[in-house]
């Protein structure tokens, strides 16, 4: 099935007129975030370097002021590097700039600067059906089979609608490698859809990503349900307006928060190369930002806002064993636990192939165990503010924070 939404990233595209060569406070000013996730102060310590993640999209242009350098032509398999430098919608070279975006010449800075991207052109919306061209862009399944045989860490997917026997066990496949596969939830919140998260967030083994504003609030479009996992920024925040990579506008989704969150893990990982994906993942859960207890993540905001700073200025921060994998009851399988210590053979999927996707109407996406959250006597503006929000929203759409069943799939 192709993918019906080519991307979960854009709700709201307002040209506001920022040229790349201008200051960079015309555009650096208006990421808000970097100032509340304290970003200078986490750059001391990491800025995401040796580590790379794959941009699983609609191509990544590497000639922006923001990624020249950045990007890793060279490391896309040949299989699947049909035109991956050239971006059809613009999408796909903004969510590489806040992964990776050095912001020279005034232009996005990526939460993780030091990271490189390794771009992935997929078949999304946007390609005319049965155009030559779309017929030689490659399926996401085929991109995330191929990312799991080389060298990235992160595969992070800022794409929707997209759900397939083939992507499922492309995923599998991804997990028994070790690789941390991070997704958009959808923004078919409240007011603008069924709130139903989609795939491939909602499969075993990747991560779903939320929105919150900058008053640290989750989204109105934000999809909720069992398998939202975490939250981070996603509103008001440039992007490129178009194809031609002239001018930044202003976008919001749960796209954005997706490729915040993959950056947040790459600060993680590079200041910790010797940890498995299970222990990156246990960090990112277990320092999340919450009010609520850590046994019963919210449908809106999961376990919380993410915050590699409290991993990151942590130099004793115990990540626990790197082969058991804190969301194994949830996933209902060891893959990730497996990928610690040993490599598995790869399997060729076919259509043919039996998936465990839920029925029409199934919410939902990962989730973990938390264990030791930041208590509250911590001064950190950013806990009392999304700690706030994030019950308001919680308490505001349906009573407290919900209990999430546990996925069985």
């Amino acid at each position: 099935m192709r993918a019906v939404s080519a991307v979960v990233g854009a709700l709201a595209v307002v040209g506001v007129g920022f040229a790349p060569s201008a200051a960079a406070d015309d555009v650096q000013s208006k990421q808000w975030y970097l100032d509340q996730m304290q970003a200078e102060k986490m750059w001391k310590v990491s800025t995401g370097k040796g580590v790379k993640v794959a941009v699983v999209d609609t191509g990544v242009n590497p000639n922006t002021p923001s990624l020249k350098g950045q990007v890793l032509v060279d490391d896309v398999p040949k299989a699947v590097s049909y035109h991956s430098t050239v971006d059809f919608d613009g999408h796909g070279t903004s969510m590489a700039e806040l992964i990776a975006g050095t912001g020279a010449g005034g232009s996005l800075k990526g939460l993780a600067p030091g990271a490189k991207i390794v771009p992935y052109r997929v078949d999304l919306k946007g390609l005319k059906v049965g155009s030559p061209e779309q017929k030689k862009t490659p399926e996401p399944w085929q991109a995330v089979r191929a990312a799991a045989d080389t060298d990235v860490k992160i595969i992070s997917m800022s794409i929707g609608g997209y759900v397939s026997p083939e992507l499922e066990q492309a995923i599998n496949y991804a997990a028994s490698k070790g690789k941390l596969m991070v997704a958009a939830v959808g923004n078919s919140g409240t007011g603008t859809g069924d709130g139903n998260v989609d795939y491939p967030a909602a499969y075993p083994y990747v991560v779903g990503i939320a929105a919150v504003d900058s008053s640290f609030t989750v989204t109105k479009f934000s999809s909720y349900g069992n398998y939202v996992d975490l939250v981070a920024p996603g509103t008001g925040i440039p992007g490129w307006c178009d194809t031609t990579f002239h001018t930044y506008c202003d976008t919001g989704g749960t796209s954005q928060a997706t490729a915040i969150a993959s950056a947040s893990a790459a600060l993680i990982w590079s200041a910790h190369p010797d940890w498995t994906v299970n222990q990156v993942t246990r960090a990112l859960i277990d320092t999340a930002s919450r009010t609520w207890p850590e046994n019963e993540p919210s449908k809106y905001a999961g376990y919380g806002f993410v915050r590699p700073r409290m991993v990151l200025e942590n130099a004793k921060y115990d990540a626990g064993a790197p082969n058991v994998d804190p969301l194994a009851k949830e996933n209902g399988g060891n893959l990730l636990a497996k990928s610690a210590s040993s490599s598995l053979t790869a399997s060729t999927p076919s259509a043919s192939a039996t998936s465990k996707t839920p029925g029409k109407g199934s919410t939902g996406g990962t989730s973990a165990a938390g264990s030791s959250a930041e208590s509250s006597s911590d001064s950190n503006t950013l806990w009392i503010a999304l700690g706030g929000a994030a019950a308001v929203i919680v308490i505001g759409g349906a009573g407290v924070a919900v209990m999430r069943a546990r996925r069985a799939r």
